[in-house]
């Protein structure tokens, strides 16, 4: 949208790509899924079944659009920036992030099976839904 565009001054000092003007409304909830996704991903640090790094990957992509001390907060944190930083630069997953996916995904899958006793269709659908997903990583560069 032309509304979007920032205005050209002349003699101004060209600082690069400028990010996207967004709406305020937007930015507010770009903000409000972006703190919802962390809140998932700190979860999910302690709790098998639950994954991290797509909710924080989530987290980042919305602060991106939203506040960017959020998304410097996030991508400088100690223990999850430099997973977030390889996968914006690479697309990649850490081998050990890899194993706990694949760990906690035996587990949720072990938990469905006893826990519910669920019938052929339904274990295979969920099999073949976690399975996409282990392609998915394992498939990513380490």
């Amino acid at each position: 949208m032309i509304a979007d565009r920032q205005p050209f001054v002349a003699g101004a000092r060209d600082e690069g790509p400028t990010r996207p003007v967004t709406p305020r409304l937007m930015r507010g909830v770009y903000l409000t899924l972006g703190l919802g996704f962390v809140v998932l991903g700190f979860i999910g640090a302690f709790l098998p079944v639950l994954p991290t790094t797509p909710f924080l990957i989530l987290a980042a992509a919305c602060f991106a659009r939203s506040s960017p001390r959020l998304e410097n907060w996030l991508l400088q944190h100690r223990q999850f920036g430099p997973l977030l930083r390889n996968w914006r630069e690479r697309g990649a997953i850490p081998m050990k992030a890899k194993l706990m996916a694949l760990g906690g995904m035996a587990i949720g899958f072990a938990l469905f099976w006893f826990g519910s006793h669920p019938g052929p269709w339904l274990t295979a659908a969920v099999a073949l839904l976690m399975l996409t997903g282990l392609i998915y990583v394992f498939t990513r560069p380490s």
